[in-house]
């Protein structure tokens, strides 16, 4: 039995497998509670992380993709610093964070006019044609998903050889990434066999500065090329679009974007996409509830996404003296909202540990982040999700767990990705019969 009070979130391996507990001992203490090993303010209820959510001018995204590591560039305690108002100090040395390039820590204004650039590419019409493209790569995934030869059957292992090459070639359609460089991205993100996420992870190997360098250099010369030869394709529209007062963007205001968004969809999309199947392998009853009543995928998905949420939270630090659910919070308080555990807060969602694929109210869930900076490319992960699970029941009779690999029911043993911000399975062997 883990020592809920003596467990480091941040540091520690023992909440990795199984952090709800851990979530559910912060929440009954007070929906905002202060972890002791790193004085970061956890916030587990629904209520007080939507309200920083939507309070960008008091809660700064500077810091929102690494939290309380590496710490702030300088200290914002002591007797220097202004009574409750770290706002110039923060101006002063947030690029100095790490990931300080990217969209999710941006602050208005700028991230207002980054997020609209990125906006001119995620068109209604765009993630329509892009979904078209979802429906031909799922059965094409599927093909060589189910083709194993003999002596590999037993090893189904679907994140390698579906959910990470399906949502790296959607987002690489999506950005008009031209079909023949699709195996140069595959080879340099090593999909199907290392992950390139390490955001959040257990030691500081992660925390570079710019950790995107091969897509910098991809993505820097389609736009160069599309901005000196125009053509009539996807990748033109990205390198011709202007922010919101007609400006022209950057090169790398245009690269960064872009892969920001090739990485960050394919992290979240893979781990839903192997939370959704592990839910429908281990539920029999699940799902011959989906295979019979198709209507109920879409939410099947938005409920996989509460109770098995990607990404466990975003953080944010104080500009300013606040208070947050009745608790006060001091400027320059680095501050956890854990979507994982907001989303299985029980005054938003009645019996919040159980799966229920009928869940009126699942789509409210806070996978997604909230306000300003909910993820652009949740209608992309939402059409991969639904696409990949009405594929997967097409073209299979039965989805089971490999118990050679994971166990048998009830002493299964599964791997998750040892990050304090994402939730996945490092694999998932299944046993296929095909339709």
């Amino acid at each position: 039995m883990t020592d809920l009070d003596a467990a480091d979130f941040f540091r520690g391996n023992e909440l990795i497998d199984d952090p709800y507990p851990y979530y559910e001992h912060l929440r009954t203490q007070c929906p905002v509670s202060r972890e002791p090993h790193h004085e970061v303010l956890m916030v587990t209820g629904y209520d007080e992380a939507v309200a920083i959510y939507n309070d960008p001018a008091t809660f700064s995204s500077c810091n929102s993709v690494t939290g309380p590591f590496p710490g702030f560039p300088v200290p914002l305690t002591g007797p220097d610093i202004a009574a409750g108002d770290v706002r110039a100090l923060i101006d002063a040395h947030r690029d100095e964070l790490p990931f300080s390039d990217q969209l999710p820590t941006f602050d208005p204004p700028k991230h207002t006019d980054h997020r609209a650039l990125l906006m001119r590419l995620i068109t209604p019409k765009r993630l329509k044609e892009n979904e078209e493209f979802m429906w031909r790569l799922a059965d094409r995934q599927i093909d060589e998903f189910l083709a194993s030869s003999e002596e590999e059957a037993g090893d189904r292992e679907f994140i390698a050889r579906y959910a990470q090459p399906f949502a790296m070639l959607v987002v690489a359609d999506l950005l008009g990434v031209p079909e023949r460089d699709h195996e140069l991205f595959r080879e340099g993100l090593a999909v199907g066999r290392k992950h390139t996420g390490s955001v959040g992870s257990l030691d500081d190997d992660g925390l570079k500065h710019s950790p995107l360098e091969f897509l910098y250099e991809q993505f820097t010369r389609y736009i160069e090329n599309r901005r000196r030869e125009p053509r009539d394709d996807v990748m033109t529209g990205l390198a011709s679009a202007k922010f919101p007062d007609g400006s022209t963007p950057d090169v790398i205001d245009v690269v960064r974007i872009a892969a920001n968004l090739f990485a960050a969809g394919q992290e979240t999309s893979v781990r839903m996409l192997a939370a959704a199947v592990q839910l429908i392998a281990e539920r029999p009853d699940l799902q011959q509830q989906l295979r019979t009543e198709r209507s109920l995928v879409p939410n099947f998905v938005e409920e996989t996404l509460r109770i098995e949420s990607p990404v466990k939270g975003d953080f944010r630090l104080s500009r300013v003296a606040a208070t947050v659910g009745g608790v006060d919070v001091a400027a320059g308080t680095t501050l956890m909202l854990v979507n994982a555990a907001a989303n299985r807060d029980p005054r938003r969602y009645e019996c919040p540990a159980d799966f229920d694929a009928t869940r009126a109210n699942a789509r409210t869930h806070l996978a997604f982040g909230h306000g300003a900076h909910t993820c652009p490319g949740a209608p992309l992960a939402r059409a991969e999700g639904r696409v990949s699970i009405e594929r997967l029941l097409d073209r299979t009779r039965g989805i089971r767990i490999d118990e050679a690999v994971h166990g048998p029911e009830g002493a299964r043993r599964y791997e998750y990705a040892p990050t304090y911000i994402l939730r996945g399975l490092r694999r998932l062997h299944l046993a296929i019969d095909p339709a």
